[in-house]
């Protein structure tokens, strides 16, 4: 290991150690998509993968060519999931539960969006 690399940081700062990764067709949609039902930040990209920011978490979205694409499950916490869900439905997302409560504890739905991602949204009611 070469004496740059070892004195580097190995996780950017300001980064999480694992980061979901979706490689889509037409990712800039994708993009708009996750960003308009999870208030992301982040601007598309083609000439890297789009980072997008929703809440202290990083996604990244990229489109599909080199890679095959490749759908994710995920689990995502929001201030209202009623609202969320709303969101997702108008940005064309296909419903496979609406909002109820868990055993657990938290005010969850699921929707898919036109691309086969799993989403989880969801608001912990636990006190």
């Amino acid at each position: 290991m070469s004496d740059a690399i070892a004195q580097s940081q190995p996780v950017p700062e300001g980064w999480p150690t694992v980061i979901p990764r979706i490689v889509a067709h037409d990712a800039q949609q994708l993009v708009e998509f996750i960003k308009q039902v999870f208030d992301a930040t982040g601007e598309y990209t083609d000439a890297r993968p789009t980072d997008l920011r929703i809440g202290n978490s990083v996604t990244m979205v990229s489109d599909a060519g080199v890679r095959h694409p490749m759908t994710a499950f995920l689990y995502v916490y929001v201030n209202d999931t009623d609202a969320a869900y709303r969101r997702a439905m108008d940005a064309g997302a296909h419903s496979l539960e609406a909002p109820t409560m868990t055993p657990y504890g938290d005010w969850r739905c699921m929707v898919e969006d036109k691309w086969g991602n799993t989403w989880q949204i969801a608001t912990t009611m636990k006190v």
